[in-house]
Parts: C-alpha cells; structure tokens; sequence
C-alpha cells in the first residue's frame, strides 16, 4: 500500500508560516545539500496532495519560474508530478497534471493508497494534514525544523483534539542547523486511544 507522508518546514516555536503565510524564514537557512536531499525525496514519490491555499502559491512558482541546477531537477518533478488539491472552494486549476477533488475526499484517499504508483507526500497543507490525522490517512511525518523564532504566525497543528502518537524513526542533521525528523504514525495505538 502507498503511503502518504507529511513534509513540513516548521520554527523552533512551532510555527509552519508567518502571520501572513510568509516563509521568508526558512530560506536564509536552505543551502545546497538540502535541495538535493528534498529532490532526492521527491524523486522517490509521484504524487503531491494540496489544500488550495498550498495549491495557489505552488501554482504561482513552480511554473512561471526558470530554474537551473538541482531546482531546476525539483521544478521538473514539481510540474510533472501528479498533484491532487482537496477544496471545496477552489473553482478552477491551471497547473498541469492537477485533479481538484472536492467530495469523498477519504473515500478518494483511500482508493489512490490502494492503486498501484510511488508514496505520496503533503507539503504544508495544514488543514488538509489535520483532516488526514482524524482519519487515520498519514503514514509518516518528515518535520524539517529550523533554529529560528518568529514568535508568531501559523502554528503547525491548530485545534487539535486527537492524540496523535508518533514512533520515532531516525533524525538528519544539515550544515545550516535544520534538524529533520523522522516519525512513522503509530496507527495501533491511537485506535486503542480512541476504544478506551
């Protein structure tokens, strides 16, 4: 079975944005051997899922922009991959190989993990990350966390009434600070959670 996997940049405070969704924070910090660690990661999935917020601003990079080198390897993988936007706002969808999904969305979800193809990842995408937890949908978060404060902004999870119990899997420590960590969702506890 696919798996689907959380990939999110996050504050020493917990933030995943700014108060204005900004990210100008992390890219002081974003060197060389990230980008190819994350183009190595991306090369190993082939599908993206997005919420619409994700979706637009993504949209409005990837492929207006000319990049070279390794971004220009991500930038290819980011146009060419298939994306699925969950929304029941967004109306219309511009960027090539995109599908809007807008009702069944767990029915959905279960039935592209089923088929055959690569794993699957969420960059940002928050409230479609809280979505998938309450249904049991995630496999794996890969939390990249900057040595940053910004004191304010977008807290990672918001809201949250589950208790999400995560097995630690391993860690990744780049030149510029970020620490990346690695946990598989523990699924079998988190339903014996929910019986008690």
């Amino acid at each position: 079975m696919r798996k689907i996997i959380v990939s999110m940049n996050v504050t020493l405070d917990g933030f995943m944005a700014g108060a204005d969704g900004e990210l100008d924070w992390h890219f002081p910090l974003w060197t060389e051997e990230m980008s190819l660690y994350i183009c190595d990661q991306l090369g190993k999935m082939d599908t993206i899922l997005l919420g619409r917020r994700s979706y637009e601003k993504m949209a409005g990079y990837w492929p207006v922009r000319s990049f070279t080198g390794v971004e220009g390897e991500y930038a290819d993988m980011m146009n060419n991959h298939t994306k699925i936007v969950f929304s029941h706002t967004l109306q219309t969808i511009s960027w090539q190989n995109t599908r809007l999904v807008r009702t069944n969305i767990s029915e959905e979800v279960l039935k592209m993990k089923q088929s055959p193809g690569k794993d699957m990842i969420i960059y940002g995408s928050s409230s479609i990350v809280q979505s998938f937890i309450r249904q049991g949908l995630i496999d794996e978060f890969h939390i990249w966390v900057h040595p940053v404060f910004i004191q304010q902004g977008v807290p990672m999870f918001r809201n949250m009434e589950e208790n999400v119990h995560l097995q630690f899997v391993r860690t990744r420590t780049f030149r510029s600070g970020v620490v990346l960590l690695y946990y598989k969702v523990n699924q079998e506890r988190d339903i014996k959670d929910q019986e008690s």
